[in-house]
């Protein structure tokens, strides 16, 4: 945990801040490239088209190359596209780069998502991808007061005749650094480690290999994978989560904005970073509970449903105060959800299989980043306000909480006879509660 999760999660941290620091530049950049609500929400949301493309591919190859090749050519060339998106003269550029830079990133989260699944045990993993995620309210805490002091100070700075044509380019330059740190010190698998002694690499390979087998003894291969209903139910559900999380990336600085016209960029980016800060612990403590109790469906659809309510309580609040208290217990919901979420693809998905169905799971829901804020920049030129969106972030998060509670039910009940016999329960959604899946007790 503490070989690969600080490398990791900075890694993420990273990817996020050159994914959505397009919602810190918005504020100036809009004016100075005259471009509409549509537009910027149609140029941010672009980034998903080209990451969906290429998702599974990116994932299946890094599967059979390994990790430490692939994740290094994906930040390399990211930060070389996120950097260069400083140059964007217009419209048409803006969508470009924003396209290019989505083709680029695609396979890096799904592909840390399998890699974690090569190194831990099931029993570890909620709160592992937790602590990895933290790396997303992170990256809004350092992130948000960072692009706005960049924004703020650096026109003129490198001959930039802009803050936010800086902010970019210097932004994308610690990925393209970090990608050549992690061609060379990232292991693939256990037995690459050279911090572990050969017989503790043997352990850990046998105990994950011996979980997935008694786990998922019939693992669908790549075409069975991207064809399972669960697979095709969670993208569904994790589509509508993500809406809620990318909106919030997007446009919450244009939020804060409006609340006091007066605030500067910076000051903006320090009042954001408050609904992250407070999601970041709430994300870890809901991991942990998830992998005490061994529960993963409700722990994803209480937060999300709590997460919705508040984004419609908040379309009524006038004060700004409550109306970021609100949205924090909308990132709190989101974040809380997303670690768990990715315990459930693996209770079924092994090999190939689960490369194809994860990439295939996440390529789908961050779609909701390109509808996302396409969706709720068409809705406020059409009404002239941000509420309208609002209104689909609560929507479709409530659909998300639905459909994991149905999906939840349906598969457990489908389970129980086989669950009697010798060797059933092969259409689990949710892990079985057994000893071998519970740490020993101190």
């Amino acid at each position: 945990m503490w070989r690969l999760l600080p490398l990791l999660g900075l890694c993420y941290l990273l990817n996020y801040v050159d994914r959505v620091n397009v919602g810190f530049a918005s504020v100036t950049m809009r004016p100075d490239l005259g471009l509409s609500a549509t537009a910027y929400g149609l140029g941010a949301g672009l980034f998903f088209i080209g990451y969906f493309f290429f998702e599974v591919p990116s994932n299946v190859i890094l599967h059979r190359v390994g990790a430490r090749l692939w994740i290094a050519r994906i930040m390399i060339s990211w930060g070389i596209i996120a950097s260069a998106t400083a140059f964007v003269q217009g419209p048409t550029s803006f969508y470009v780069v924003r396209f290019l830079l989505g083709f680029a990133e695609a396979g890096f989260f799904p592909g840390i998502i399998l890699y974690l699944t090569y190194w831990f045990p099931r029993v570890q993993r909620a709160r592992v991808v937790a602590l990895f995620f933290l790396a997303v309210p992170l990256s809004s805490v350092v992130g948000g007061p960072l692009s706005g002091l960049l924004i703020d100070h650096g026109e003129g700075v490198l001959g930039f005749d802009a803050g936010w044509r800086f902010m970019f380019f210097l932004e994308g330059l610690p990925a393209f650094l970090l990608g050549i740190v992690v061609l060379f010190v990232l292991p693939d698998r256990p037995r690459k480690a050279r911090w572990l002694r050969r017989e503790e690499a043997a352990a850990l390979e046998d105990t994950i290999a011996r979980e997935d087998a008694a786990e998922v003894p019939h693992a669908p291969g790549l075409r069975a994978a991207l064809a399972d209903r669960r697979v095709i139910a969670l993208s569904v559900v994790y589509f509508g989560v993500v809406f809620g999380l990318y909106v919030l990336a997007f446009f919450l600085p244009q939020v804060v904005d409006e609340l006091s016209t007066s605030l500067s960029a910076t000051v903006i980016g320090l009042v954001t970073a408050i609904p992250y800060a407070v999601a970041a612990v709430v994300m870890v403590v809901v991991a942990r509970s998830s992998d005490r109790t061994g529960e993963r469906v409700l722990h994803v659809a209480v937060p999300v449903l709590l997460g919705a309510a508040a984004v419609a309580v908040a379309l009524y609040l006038d004060s700004p105060a409550l109306v970021i208290a609100a949205v924090t217990v909308c990132a709190c919901g989101v974040f809380a959800a997303i670690p768990v979420i990715w315990q459930l693809p693996p209770t079924f998905l092994t090999g190939v299989g689960a490369a194809a169905g994860i990439a295939l799971i996440n390529s789908f829901g961050n779609l909701s980043g390109f509808v996302g804020p396409y969706l709720t920049g068409w809705l406020e030129d059409l009404t002239g306000s941000l509420r309208a969106g609002m209104w689909c972030v609560a929507g479709f998060m409530t659909l998300s909480a639905v459909i994991v509670l149905l999906l939840g039910r349906s598969v457990r009940e489908a389970g129980r006879p086989a669950a009697a016999g010798a060797g059933g329960g092969g259409d689990r959604l949710v892990a079985p509660d057994h000893p071998g899946t519970r740490p020993p007790a101190t």
